[in-house]
């Protein structure tokens, strides 16, 4: 630590610092532009000049680092100067538009021309004018002369996303902005782009024009998507979601989200949306109200009991659903006698006798800071986009990255080792890093393996530093053989002093585990109930043509049931239904996800449910209040939360107990498919909302799943 003075205060910082790292542990602001605490330091813009006592001229602040003794003034006349002349230059080709800006109100550039500009321009020549560039769905580049040419883009691409998508062109006021070739920008974090952009030179095209930040409203919320359990914030007008942008959260997402978390919010608003119930009778739909649909599937659950068995009746629901929604549909189920309930629709193998609830294994934040890592069977840049990103960051600081993987993809960071192989021979692979680790420790192997070099240099790889991991991915979740490479995995862990954990696929998945919306004994699995098990089934948030490993062959067996009732934000599922219920999407109702790494996290509705929509959770107890089964009292989401979740004082854990979470391998495991590959969404088609948003459905991921095989 060393000592310097900022604006006559004595402020102790760490040697290698820079003074605008001081002025931030102090809370001086330095305006700025190019700077970004996560982003490495270009110094391009200037504005960050500040006057340094021994030194002629104002230094950047943001570059500039500290010494004993350093004395800094950041209000002098000398520095305001700096900044205001540096001002001027800035405003000299900008264009005077910003009435019509989409960035006007929330503008660094509007913001800081108040305190640092003139009241008028020298500058008398024509402005620049740059062309129109279209570079995809999702980001606009329509109005580039507002470019200040901070290069926060192009430090983003190349530094966060992985992925350097834009650059310069040209030099001085001629420079440009631009992807090249051109193609578009298709990562799948490009989103932060906009957020981080200082001026409207970047905006949103699904938000373009439809409405001002001023007219907004804020609320937070979490994203129902993959397993990060990112922090969003949601702007709504109107009582209609407009705008998602991040709220920063440094031990899960930290300043970003992923694009899926913020475009999906088209869908609800989409045409698609159904927000009445609905009854199918003599092969056509008939609108209704909430007391027939209820009083129509209660007496269909009761005499399908009665002729059939509780034992005919389960329920297929999605791990997009809350925490809540997954229990109540389980006590349901089970109220009646059965258990037939899983949220395991793409699983082609189901373990019996798992002895906890399966998760990330460590903080989500030490994925950053790991020094080596084996990934089995996910394409972590797709499936789990802030989880690549923090391992991008570990990669820099020296992680090694080892990959089993079917087909090899840009994961947009250097991979070490990529052990290149089918899906049925993963189990092979992980086996002969098993016998290269013994090999190396002299001990016995836990299955016939060979000590290839790609596998001795995992093992070394692993044996090697202090923080290493071993991550299965939704592939190897899926896979027919999961619990043959878990085994494996942890073997390989515990002789390597390894952390093994699996990714999770989805926003809820850890939950689903939790609350037990899986069979516990004697209940039909999910391949069971997908073959045509049953004669009544109930779909929370479920399309079993995308969401599950049976495909269109689960929609004909659910076809033939007697009763199938879909609770769904959407009009779907209707070849296969008999009675559509309309309930809330994550912004219209109340409920807690639980993330990879078992931290559950509650939110508030952001607007009102559309329609006769109603949330899941009510619709659960209401049906169970008809069909008269105890329990079913809870005034709030917020009771439902405490029945699951409370300790002794009634208070809500910040994670989930971890005497309830393990790796461990299951008793024994059963096959569900004769599936040979492991089913795996694509990134635009997890769940029911992103599937219907038009701009991800336009971007080139998107259009790469179209061109691939669905299940049939």
């Amino acid at each position: 630590m060393i000592e310097i003075e900022l604006d006559g205060q004595k402020v102790a910082i760490e040697q290698g610092s820079t003074v605008m790292h001081a002025a931030d542990k102090v809370g001086t602001y330095i305006p700025h532009f190019c700077y970004h605490k996560k982003l490495s330091i270009a110094a391009s813009c200037r504005m960050c000049l500040v006057d340094i006592e021994k030194m002629p001229k104002p230094m950047p602040a943001c570059a500039t680092s500290v010494t004993q003794g350093m004395v800094v003034r950041t209000k002098s006349d000398k520095a305001i100067k700096a900044q205001q002349s540096v001002m001027e230059f800035l405003l000299i080709n900008h264009p005077l538009d910003c009435p019509i800006c989409d960035q006007g109100g929330e503008c660094q550039l509007q913001d800081l021309a108040v305190g640092y500009g003139g009241t008028a321009s020298r500058y008398e020549e024509e402005k620049r004018v740059v062309p129109v560039k279209d570079v995809g769905p999702l980001i606009s580049m329509q109005e580039m002369a507002r470019c200040i040419h901070c290069t926060r883009c192009v430090r983003f691409g190349q530094e966060i996303a992985g992925a350097m998508e834009l650059g310069m062109s040209h030099r001085g006021e001629h420079a440009e902005i631009e992807t090249f070739g051109g193609k578009t920008i298709d990562s799948e974090l490009s989103g932060n782009m906009i957020d981080i952009c200082p001026v409207g030179a970047l905006t949103s095209k699904p938000f373009r024009y439809s409405a001002r930040t001023w007219e907004l409203s804020r609320r937070k919320s979490i994203s129902p998507h993959d397993s990060t359990g990112t922090n969003l914030i949601v702007q709504v007008k109107n009582n209609k979601v407009m705008r998602v942008v991040p709220l920063e959260n440094e031990a899960i997402n930290e300043c970003w989200i992923a694009d899926r978390d913020r475009f999906s919010y088209e869908a609800l608003n989409s045409s698609d949306r159904l927000t009445s119930p609905m009854i199918k009778q003599g092969g056509q739909w008939h609108e209704v109200d909430w007391k027939t649909a209820l009083e129509y599937v209660a007496h269909g659950l009761k005499s399908i009991k009665t002729d059939h068995g509780a034992g005919a009746i389960g329920a297929l629901v999605s791990p997009h659903s809350t925490l809540e929604e997954l229990y109540l549909a389980g006590a349901l189920v089970r109220g009646l006698g059965s258990d037939n309930i899983d949220y395991r629709l793409r699983h082609a193998q189901f373990e019996t006798g798992q002895p906890g609830v399966r998760f990330l294994g460590m903080p989500i934040a030490n994925l950053s800071t790991l020094q080596s890592v084996l990934v089995v069977g996910s394409n972590l840049r797709k499936d789990h986009p802030l989880f690549a990103q923090r391992v991008r960051q570990a990669v820099k600081l020296g992680c090694a990255v080892h990959v089993v993987t079917a087909s090899p993809v840009d994961w947009g960071m250097p991979v070490a080792t990529t052990c290149t192989a089918p899906s049925a021979g993963w189990v092979q692979v992980l086996a002969d890093i098993a016998a290269a680790v013994a090999l190396e420790k002299q001990i016995q192997a836990p299955q016939s393996g060979q000590a290839t070099d790609a596998a001795r240099a995992v093992a070394l790889s692993l044996l090697g530093g202090e923080r290493r991991a071993v991550l299965l991915g939704n592939a190897a979740a899926h896979h027919p053989q999961a619990s043959e490479l878990l085994a494996l995995a942890n073997w390989i862990g515990e002789n390597t002093g390894a952390t093994v954990g699996y990714l999770t696929e989805a926003a809820n998945t850890v939950g689903a585990q939790f609350v037990g919306a899986m069979p516990r004994t004697g209940g039909l699995h999910a391949g069971q109930m997908l073959a045509g098990g049953l004669k009544a089934v109930m779909l929370l948030n479920t399309e079993p043509q995308f969401d599950s490993a049976g495909g269109k062959s689960a929609v004909a067996a659910l076809a033939q049931c007697q009763m199938v009732v879909t609770l769904s934000p959407f009009k779907t599922n209707l070849d296969c239904s008999d009675v559509l219920l309309p309930i809330a999407p994550f912004t219209e109702t109340s409920g807690t996800f639980v993330n990879a790494e078992g931290r559950p996290q509650s939110f508030h509705a952001v607007v009102k449910p559309l329609g006769e929509t109603r949330p899941a959770w009510k619709v659960f107890r209401a049906l169970a209040n008809i069909l008269e089964l105890p329990g079913f009292d809870a005034e709030s989401s917020q009771d439902v939360l405490k029945q699951i979740l409370a300790d002794a004082d009634g208070a809500v854990p910040a994670f989930v107990p971890a005497a309830r979470l393990s790796n461990a391998n299951a008793q024994s495991a059963v096959s569900g498919s004769g599936m040979l590959t492991p089913c795996v969404a694509n990134i635009y088609q997890l769940d029911g909302i992103v599937r219907r948003a038009p701009a991800l459905q336009s971007t080139a991921d998107a259009k790469f799943a179209e061109t691939q095989e669905v299940p049939a």
